[in-house]
């Protein structure tokens, strides 16, 4: 009986939003050489943190018709068959994984399901000033300002590199840190934490 329902209420969910949900899965799409999906994260991974603009590969097993790649919506947000809007933002893939598990079950005899991250793309830190190649880094998780740097390609010759700028958010409010990068190569000073959505500026 819950097999019939559910076929049932799936085909017109899928009139009503496949269409749409699969041109922003496309729009989401990056090429990769070798086939692979960019940016793919362990399913299991209890370190990642889902982001708006990632996108994420649903799969339940034997059951096709709830297997979807979906982007993150910018309110942190998927929309499946039968559950709706289901809160992705915020999660591990774990988490999330557990919570549509549980939504399921009311649909579904014992569902399987994994989430795959197939595009990490809400870790970003932007870095600004003089270094040889400014503008929006994808980064995976926090990152150190030393990695930062050497992701941008290092120092140009007129980089002040004892006051660098890194703009942040806290609870909300804008946090600004002036640091001293000599000191830290040196070890004089411990290296900085840089967080999803932080703006470093090199004068």
């Amino acid at each position: 009986m819950k097999k019939a329902l559910a076929v049932f209420l799936l085909t017109a969910w899928v009139f009503s939003v496949t269409a749409p949900s699969t041109a922003c899965a496309q729009e989401g799409k990056t090429a990769d050489p070798s086939g692979k999906a960019q940016g793919a994260v362990a399913a299991d991974s209890d370190e990642y943190v889902i982001g708006p603009e990632d996108v994420l590969l649903i799969h339940v097993w034997k059951e096709e018709a709830f297997t979807k790649t979906l982007p993150v919506r910018i309110d942190g947000k998927i929309s499946l068959p039968l559950v709706n809007d289901v809160q992705a933002a915020g999660l591990t893939p774990l988490q999330l994984k557990e919570v549509l598990t549980e939504k399921l079950k009311g649909f579904l005899e014992s569902p399987t399901i994994s989430v795959t991250v197939t595009e990490a793309n809400s870790y970003k830190a932007y870095i600004s000033g003089e270094v040889k190649q400014p503008g929006v880094h994808n980064i995976r998780s926090e990152v150190t300002l030393v990695k930062l740097i050497i992701m941008a390609g290092g120092f140009t010759e007129w980089a002040n590199q004892k006051k660098i700028l890194i703009i942040s958010k806290e609870k909300g409010a804008e946090k600004r840190t002036t640091v001293n990068y000599k000191k830290i190569i040196e070890g004089e000073e411990p290296d900085i934490v840089i967080k999803r959505g932080d703006t470093v500026i090199v004068r």
